[in-house]
């Protein structure tokens, strides 16, 4: 098996990889010469393309896609040509000309872009009955503080990577839509800087949001923490039921990352995306909202 890391623009391919490398031969393509003498050094054997043309050419099973938010639509689109499963680490879009220009692709099934948090054991085989359910919260612990040095300014600029509403809010959004599906709406969203003032976006945010059938959640972002968790607290008549999850002591198993990549190597195998893409647009359409209301 054969498979191409195209861009290392964020922390999750370099750990993607230490899953698919158990698998496949690793092609990797980056242009930001450090990134990719990072990743070189940790897998020395994978194969190394001067382009994404390169990349993508000879024998290949799926390709991982992790490029800067403005360059997915025209990268995707490239990947697209190929016919190959393609994973799209998140978020695929952070502002309406992203998502419209996404919009423009013909995304076949077997193209993938999720949290990993929707593939954490402690959160995958949660089911609810919605009938039981009057309100929902989910929180999102994740430090943003290495932005606040300059560190991929993009992810933090709202116009280019989204900031912290859209780019840590993810997690939050797509926790919820995996459990009370995508027939959701914004209601309403704002964003604070409390601590980390030199950023670009903001540091802590919430989100209001409402389903079809009247199911009411609330997302809240904390950029400023000291330890990484995410929760989802369902409040129904008879009690409150909290859904935790941690790192642990194996953060790629614990944290989702080694099922996602599980996930695209069924993909791989054949199977269609397990999150189809109509409900990962409703989760980008949120979040992009939510920027626009900030």
């Amino acid at each position: 098996m054969r498979i191409a890391l195209a861009g290392l623009a964020t922390s999750h391919p370099y750990t993607d990889a230490r899953t698919l490398s158990r698998h496949a031969e690793l092609v990797v393509w980056e242009p930001d010469p450090e990134r990719l003498a990072r990743f070189s050094a940790e897998h020395p054997r994978a194969k190394v393309a001067g382009s994404l043309e390169e990349a993508l050419a000879g024998r290949l099973d799926g390709v991982v896609l992790t490029v800067p938010n403005p360059q997915v639509p025209q990268a995707l689109a490239q990947v697209l040509e190929t016919g190959l499963p393609c994973f799209v680490n998140k978020p695929a879009a952070a502002d309406r000309a992203q998502l419209d220009a996404l919009d423009r692709l013909p995304i076949h099934d077997r193209v993938l872009s999720s949290s990993v948090l929707r593939f954490a054991p402690a959160f995958s085989g949660t089911r609810v009955d919605r009938d039981e359910v009057l309100a929902v919260r989910a929180t999102v612990r994740h430090d943003v503080g290495l932005w606040a040095t300059g560190y991929n300014a993009w992810q933090d600029t709202p116009g280019e990577g989204g900031g912290t509403m859209v780019t840590m809010g993810i997690h939050g959004v797509e926790l919820l839509v995996a459990l009370l599906g995508p027939d959701v709406r914004l209601a309403g969203a704002a964003g604070a800087k409390r601590h980390y003032t030199t950023l670009r976006s903001e540091d802590t945010g919430v989100m209001a949001l409402r389903w079809d059938d009247g199911v009411t959640a609330t997302v809240e972002i904390l950029g400023v923490s000291e330890s990484e968790s995410y929760s989802v607290t369902l409040h129904k008549r008879d009690g409150t039921e909290t859904i935790v999850i941690e790192s642990g002591d194996d953060p790629v198993r614990n944290l989702g990352y080694e099922a996602t990549i599980e996930a695209f190597l069924a993909m791989v195998g054949g199977a269609p995306s397990p999150v189809p893409w109509s409900e990962t647009r409703a989760i980008l359409d949120v979040l992009i909202r939510a920027r626009e209301a900030c």
